[in-house]
């Protein structure tokens, strides 16, 4: 267990659990917290877990003993998600695929990488990269992934993914939303160099990353639609055959309309609804008032 600098009395509590090993460092955030953790290990399995998230029973006995049996460097298993707020769970098993790389680029169902177990000497040249923020974790089954691992798959679930309402490093409105959303573009061209320069930029993984990167330029068209234009033009170099993934009308706007102008149509939309829901609080407002 790794202490980013807690302040709240995770710490105190920590130092009461025989069962844990638990290493403190000062807030340098989650990156630094991983790498320092997975440079103090010792096994020759590893699993990178939250702290807001939880292993399910026998999962990693299960996933050691796959990863033993077959010489797996990653054991990969589907995971649970679990809402805090009505208690709701849904079960996602894992998705076949032929090629792990392309799955991972977002071909299929990738899973969840904390469901993941990682042979420590295949991946001890990848770190979790500070760089593209809260996307680490992508970044780094991606980069795992293009080492070529052999996967050894567990049919069952490993751990349970909780959505809450507290702040998480990947949600946020604003500024958060804004970088989230650059660093989400920066791992596929990362991704795309990478893949490249080895000479693995095949048309079914280039086909991946290029319906991936769709939503990503719709959610950059809130902040930067000359930027997102951009990433719409990246994507039709990566796959000239390219057509919007979206159903109903969004997809017929897309498919009519192009990209930029939609967009201008959703612009206008937001804001005639924001505009709306000003006025309506104000006539409830006054409503309210005593005559």
């Amino acid at each position: 267990m790794i202490d980013d600098g807690s302040t709240d009395g995770t710490w105190d509590w920590l130092q009461g659990q025989s069962a844990v090993i638990a290493i403190r460092q000062d807030n340098w955030g989650k990156d630094n917290a991983v790498n320092l953790g997975f440079a103090r290990s010792k096994g020759e399995f590893v699993r990178f877990l939250d702290s807001d998230d939880w292993i399910l029973p026998d999962a990693n006995d299960r996933q050691l003993e796959i990863g033993r049996q077959t010489s797996a460097d990653i054991v990969v298993s589907g995971y649970k998600t679990h809402e805090d707020h009505s208690g709701r769970e849904e079960s996602y098993y894992w998705t076949e695929s032929d090629d792990f790389l392309s799955q991972q680029l977002g071909e299929s169902g990738s899973g969840h990488y904390s469901a993941y177990l990682f042979r420590k000497s295949f991946i001890s040249k990848v770190p979790h990269r500070q760089e593209f923020g809260a996307l680490d974790d992508r970044m780094f089954v991606i980069e795992a992934a293009i080492l070529g691992p052999k996967v050894g798959i567990d049919r069952g679930l490993a751990f349970v993914h909780r959505h809450h309402d507290s702040p998480r490093l990947v949600s946020g409105r604003g500024l958060r939303s804004a970088v989230t959303q650059w660093h989400n573009l920066q791992v596929y061209c990362k991704a795309v160099s990478l893949l490249e320069s080895r000479g693995q930029a095949t048309p079914r993984r280039k086909k991946a990353i290029a319906r991936l990167i769709w939503d990503v330029a719709h959610r950059i068209a809130y902040f930067s639609p000359s930027d997102a234009a951009d990433v719409v033009g990246w994507i039709y170099s990566l796959d000239p055959d390219f057509k919007p993934p979206n159903a109903g009308t969004l997809g017929a706007l897309y498919r009519t309309l192009g990209f930029t102008n939609t967009e201008r149509v959703l612009r206008m939309r937001r804001a005639l609804l924001g505009t709306a829901r000003m006025l309506g609080a104000r006539t409830t407002s006054r409503a309210s008032l005593p005559s």
